[in-house]
């Protein structure tokens, strides 16, 4: 097992793996302590059979460089095959500023070949390529040095065996004409906006019971206030406070730290010091805030116009034509995007691109009367009314 310290050693396997089509690339990282992912293993691999064909490269080792990869990253005669690749692709966008192109996800590509719903890496190995993963040493600590052979074995399959993943799905995708399908999905994965979190929407993210105006803008400055100081400080973001902590907060919009002691959700060392002050200041601007910027809850938060019957049959046929398709559900639309359109939006991704032709011109027809449902054996089938 080859393990990259040096720049130099670095530049000569990224200079090789230009010579390919392709290079399989994955991540073994920390992220309990810190807001951003803390880089402690990069694993690359080639198509070939050689040992140094697959390597490890150490970022933590002293005076490596990494621009010899990012450059990789960045010769777009190149594909970058990953799987699950959001945190990987965030983590080399935050500390490179680089996005991989062209750059393939196994994971997505398995969703539209029929593999269902988020399919595990582990499970595409079993299956594409007949094999096993050990994965004992998934949950170790990366940033220990020196690793394991049992780490180092385990990380390298993680890109070993992707080659053949990759060779499957891609082969079947041609196969079937799906590859603008994938290529739709990837667009979002490597759109660096993605991977930009602004305090100023850290508030959409966090669940409340109540869709008041009012009280979101409350909600919005102390999501606003907490996401900063994370960033700031490189921490989690729960350790500042929690969503059910600040939720408690927007309700009792604490004046003073005499209130915040009241608290029965706040972790003590955010009733004083930096954190007290920040959250006394974000729920006064919060109280202050011009009715003319209170956030807009949009239909999003709002299901009240959501027709359940037609909801329902939606599900239905989602469920038939995603078997019918061999796509996962879930790829074709989401709950909330049912609902929406049962609603009566229609500015949803469901109606749009490959989905449309799956699902989307058949959900408009069923809401339109057109079409209807039946059960034939085990199969619902879609008739025209």
């Amino acid at each position: 097992m080859i393990t990259i310290t040096t720049t130099e050693l670095l530049t000569d396997f990224c200079t090789r793996a230009r010579a390919h089509p392709y290079v399989t690339v994955d991540t073994e990282f920390l992220r309990e302590r810190t807001y951003y992912s803390k880089l402690c293993l990069i694993q690359l691999a080639v198509p070939g059979e050689a040992e140094e064909d697959a390597v490890l490269v150490d970022p933590l080792a002293e005076g490596l460089s990494l621009e010899p990869l990012y450059d990789l990253f960045r010769d777009e005669s190149v594909t970058k095959v990953f799987h699950a690749a959001r945190q990987d692709l965030e983590i080399f966008v935050h500390d490179g500023g680089v996005m991989p192109v062209p750059m393939f996800d196994t994971q997505v590509a398995a969703m539209v070949c029929g593999f269902g719903e988020q399919v595990g890496y582990e499970t595409l190995v079993r299956k594409i390529a007949k094999a096993q993963i050990d994965k004992s040493s998934r949950f170790t600590d990366w940033s220990r040095r020196p690793l394991t052979d049992a780490q180092k074995t385990y990380a390298l399959a993680d890109v070993t065996h992707l080659r053949e993943v990759y060779e499957y799905l891609a082969a079947e995708l041609k196969k079937t004409g799906r590859t603008p399908w994938v290529e739709e999905e990837l667009g979002v994965l490597t759109d660096p906006e993605t991977y930009i979190v602004r305090p100023a929407d850290a508030w959409k993210r966090v669940k409340t019971r109540t869709n008041s105006p009012k009280f979101l803008a409350i909600v919005r400055e102390l999501a606003a206030f907490r996401e900063a100081y994370a960033q700031e400080r490189d921490v989690p973001r729960t350790r500042v406070f929690k969503d059910d902590a600040l939720v408690e907060l927007a309700s009792t919009k604490p004046q003073s730290e005499k209130d915040l002691a009241r608290s029965r959700l706040l972790l003590r060392e955010a009733r004083k010091g930096d954190i007290a002050d920040g959250i006394l200041a974000a729920v006064k601007r919060g109280i202050e805030a011009d009715p003319a910027t209170w956030p807009d809850v949009g239909k999003g938060r709002d299901q009240a116009q959501v027709n359940p019957a037609l909801a329902d049959l939606l599900r239905v046929l989602l469920k038939a034509k995603s078997e019918t398709a061999g796509v996962a559900q879930k790829l074709v639309a989401t709950s909330a995007e049912l609902d929406q359109i049962a609603a009566g939006e229609r500015d949803v991704p469901a109606l749009t691109g490959w989905r449309r032709s799956v699902f989307g011109d058949d959900a408009l027809r069923l809401i339109a009367g057109e079409v209807g449902l039946c059960a034939k054996g085990k199969d619902v089938v879609v008739f025209d009314i």
